[in-house]
């Protein structure tokens, strides 16, 4: 579902990436680790197209983002680690503008927003202004927002940041749930005992560089993925 193909960003006379390959398949929920600095958001900005990149490509559902970023975008959506929204509309006028760009139908998108508004106990703030929310109130309005439409491919950048423990269960319950009915999930975290668990493969990167991908079982082996990734950084 998620290609990259050779992808290398510069920032001045630095390769933030560094020739950049590999595939996350429908069906799957994906995780992308590295250190503060790795080029984790990077990566992720240029898959949703909001960075561009000077070589390679990447293709969402076999479409370019360079050539076509309407239409891969049409099936995705994209959760930042401090969501932008804009705080002077109430909740419910935020999730229903991004319904309107998806053009999601009423009934399904009434459906939705109250699903996953009760789900994460937010039905009574919907009619409040976003600007007075905590962090993770944004979060799950961003939240909401993003599930509302419905997404093909989710992109994710430390989703779980800000968001207390029930929201963070039914979080994984609803990723699970996606990938079921044939979504695909890609997302950085931090939290690596959770990625071990939740993750059927994973990436970690390295100053702009992939150096593990693959089935989260094989790259584990015998160790956690703490401890992988801890013997990665130290060489």
């Amino acid at each position: 579902m998620i290609r990259i193909k050779g992808v290398s960003k510069l920032y001045g006379d630095k390769k933030a990436l560094d020739n950049v390959t590999f595939e996350v398949k429908e069906g799957e929920i994906f995780a992308f680790i590295g250190h503060n600095g790795a080029g984790k958001t990077t990566l992720i900005k240029s898959i949703c197209g909001i960075l561009d990149f000077e070589e390679g490509d990447i293709f969402i559902g076999g479409k370019s983002i360079k050539k076509d970023p309407i239409e891969c975008k049409k099936i995705m959506a994209y959760i930042p680690d401090d969501p932008e929204l804009y705080e002077d509309m109430k909740a419910i006028s935020y999730i229903n503008f991004v319904c309107d760009m998806y053009d999601v139908p009423l009934e399904v998108r009434e459906q939705n927003v109250r699903r996953y508004a009760s789900l994460f106990g937010m039905e009574k703030e919907l009619n409040n202004v976003i600007k007075s929310f905590s962090h993770g109130m944004k979060q799950k309005v961003a939240l909401i927002a993003a599930l509302s439409h419905e997404p093909k491919v989710l992109i994710m950048d430390e989703p779980f940041v800000g968001l207390d423990p029930k929201a963070i269960f039914d979080m994984k319950e609803i990723m699970r749930g996606l990938v079921k009915e044939g979504g695909t999930i890609f997302f950085s975290t931090h939290i690596l005992d959770m990625a071990e668990k939740l993750c059927d493969r994973v990436a970690i990167v390295k100053q702009g560089q992939i150096v593990k991908v693959g089935d989260m079982k094989k790259i584990r082996g015998d160790k956690s993925l703490e401890k992988v990734f801890l013997e990665l950084e130290a060489k």
